[in-house]
C-alpha cells in the first residue's frame, strides 16, 4: 500500500494532532498515514491489539518520516520501554499503567517523547509537573472499551498544559468533543476499527475528516510542558 499524494502536511501545528492508535499491520499505518493522521500507535502491553518486536520494526520502516511513531506500554520495567523504543526505533513511548513520577521522568530523559496517560480522576493529574516534560493524556477509566468519559471534567480541572484526549472517541463523537474540551490532540483505536487490531478505511477517514473540521481554537499552543514533535 502506498501513501497517497494528498496526504496532509503533518507539520502542520494550527489543526487538532490525530493520533491512530491499536495499529498491527504496516497496511493500516500506511492507511492512517495517508488518510492524514498526524501519529500511531503500536500497543506492546496485554491487549487484543498487541503487537510484536519484529512487526512494529517493519511499521516503523515502511512509514514516512514525518509520522509519529508511538510504542504504548503499561506497567513495563523502565529499562525495557526505553530499550524498546530505541531499539525498534520509536519516537515515542505511551506509558499506561501505575508508571511513577520518578520512572516517568528516567523514560522521559532517555527517548524523544514520553506521553503519559491519566483517567478523569487519577490524582496525577493534580500534580502532573511531578512527572517531568511528558505529554499529557486523559483517558477513560477503563482503558480500551472504547465508552467516553464526561469531558466537562477537563474543564473543572483547569490542567494548564497541552492535552490528549482519548476514551471512547468516533466518527460520530469526535468534533463534539473537540468543540467542548478544545484538546490539543485526540485519539482514536476501537472506534475506528473493523474488528480489534483492524482499522476500517471508511470510519478511519470519516474520524479524521471529522476531527478536522471541528471548531478548535488552539489556545493550548500556550500551554508548558515540551509538546511532542510534529517531526
Amino acid at each position: 500500500m502506498t501513501v497517497p499524494s494528498s496526504a496532509a502536511d503533518h507539520g502542520d501545528d494550527r489543526r487538532v494532532f490525530v493520533k491512530v492508535c491499536g495499529i498491527t499491520t504496516p497496511d493500516d499505518a500506511l492507511l492512517a498515514a495517508g488518510l492524514g493522521a498526524d501519529a500511531i500507535g503500536m500497543i506492546f502491553a496485554a491487549s487484543s491489539r498487541r503487537i510484536t518486536a519484529g512487526r512494529a520494526r517493519d511499521v516503523v520502516r515502511r512509514l514516512p518520516p514525518d509520522i509519529l511513531t508511538v510504542g504504548v506500554f503499561q506497567n513495563e520495567r523502565r529499562e525495557r520501554v526505553v530499550e524498546a523504543a530505541n531499539s525498534i526505533g520509536l519516537r515515542a513511548v505511551q506509558l499506561h499503567g501505575r508508571e511513577s513520577a520518578e520512572d516517568t521522568r528516567w523514560i522521559a530523559e532517555r527517548v524523544p517523547s514520553v506521553i503519559r496517560v491519566f483517567t478523569p480522576g487519577d490524582p496525577g493529574l493534580q500534580r502532573v509537573e511531578d512527572y517531568g516534560p511528558v505529554q499529557l493524556m486523559v483517558d477513560s477509566p477503563k482503558d480500551g472499551d472504547g465508552r467516553p468519559f464526561d469531558h466537562s471534567i477537563l474543564e473543572r480541572l483547569g490542567i494548564n498544559r497541552r492535552v490528549l484526549l482519548a476514551g471512547g472517541l468516533d466518527p460520530t463523537n469526535v468534533a463534539d468533543a473537540i468543540e467542548t474540551v478544545q484538546p490539543w490532540g485526540v485519539d482514536v483505536a476501537s472506534g475506528v476499527e473493523a474488528k480489534p487490531g483492524h482499522k476500517d478505511p471508511v470510519l478511519l477517514r470519516r474520524f479524521i475528516a471529522n476531527a478536522r473540521s471541528a471548531r478548535w481554537d488552539p489556545r493550548s499552543e500556550a500551554d508548558i510542558g515540551r509538546p511532542i514533535d510534529r517531526g
